[in-house]
């Protein structure tokens, strides 16, 4: 299906420096996977390892899951661990802790942790991190949610390195770690301003762009990235729906997330991409990836309250009629990306 060229994105490196497939790379379509937890912890794993297959199945590139605590608007506080199940599942794609609340526990330990489901998986894992802001994770773990953006800004640059097999002091005996030398683990940062932005591409970071933001901010978040040098990955989520929007769950999710954050304005309008056209839908994301200056997608359809079904549905859709599309689009673009 033919996307309509509309001018050329601007500058940063091209999306052939990786294969699409690659994790967390230029060019790919991933979905983010949330736990159902209106179900018994057994089947709560069983589902997310069935969407995963299913999304892998269809077209999905790869499968991302993030962290909160205490069942928080269903998130997982071990997506790491998920991360393994999917790919000891599936003999094809990748999975990613993205983001991994990087201040709550050793960055060695992570480091070390992600290397060897590498060394496992080789070329199929990616991570995300994040500094966090939610009170309970911070709380159920005993640390001072206080440090939390210190700690954050000290451990990007190192997990980064030890990630890419550098500068591992006492860990060099590694082989893990040290494998990662010739075949790093891509690694981004979440990225909610300019400042997180350039932070990241100063130590050689992807960013991760939230999907609750206008386009317009995105694009000041991306072009500070490629300002301050960045040329890793810029990947941006979205929530889509193919059918009519579900406004309620929206809504609910929404006072949710402005209850922690104490402002019933602080994301502004909802960004749900929500049309019953698959062609509109390619139309609109290729839209939001050339003005925001994103260079991969990261699409999720769930909701609070969502049934299992509905979810799969979306997900057997969007791989039929939307992901080949948009995957096309990026390697007809490929020699121009962002």
């Amino acid at each position: 299906m033919p996307i309509p060229d509309e001018g050329e994105p601007s500058g940063g490196t091209p999306v052939t420096a990786t294969h699409p497939g690659d994790p967390l790379a230029p060019g790919s379509v991933s979905i983010r996977l949330y736990p159902h937890n209106e179900l018994a912890a057994h089947d709560v794993v069983a589902e997310l390892c069935a969407q995963a297959s299913l999304a892998l199945r269809v077209g999905f590139d790869g499968v991302m899951t993030s962290e909160h605590h205490g069942g928080f608007a269903g998130y997982l506080p071990n997506p790491l661990q998920m991360a393994s199940f999917i790919l000891e599942e599936n003999p094809t794609g990748w999975a990613a802790a993205c983001p991994l609340l990087l201040p709550l526990r050793p960055t060695a330990l992570v480091a070390e942790e992600v290397a060897w489901l590498h060394a496992r998986h080789p070329g199929r894992v990616g991570l995300g991190v994040a500094a966090g802001a939610l009170p309970l994770d911070f709380e159920v773990m005993g640390v001072p949610a206080s440090t939390a953006v210190s700690v954050f800004k000290a451990e990007l640059p190192r997990i980064v390195d030890m990630l890419r097999g550098r500068d591992l002091g006492q860990l060099a005996g590694e082989p893990a770690l040290r494998a990662c030398a010739d075949r790093p683990v891509r690694v981004l940062s979440a990225a909610v301003s300019v400042a997180a932005a350039r932070r990241a591409a100063r130590c050689g970071a992807g960013i991760l762009m939230e999907g609750m933001s206008p386009v317009e901010r995105l694009a000041a978040v991306s072009a500070g990235y490629g300002e301050a040098g960045g040329t890793a990955s810029r990947v941006l989520i979205r929530r889509v729906w193919l059918g009519d929007p579900r406004s309620d769950l929206i809504g609910r999710q929404r006072q949710v997330y402005d209850g922690f954050t104490g402002a019933t304005t602080a994301f502004g309008e909802d960004q749900t991409v929500s049309t019953g056209d698959p062609h509109r839908m390619v139309e609109r994301l290729v839209d939001i990836v050339r003005r925001s200056g994103a260079d991969s997608l990261n699409l999720r359809v769930h909701l609070p309250g969502m049934s299992s079904g509905s979810v799969r549905d979306q997900i057997g859709r969007l791989g039929a009629e939307v992901v080949a599309p948009l995957k096309q689009w990026w390697a007809d673009h490929a020699d121009h990306a962002r």
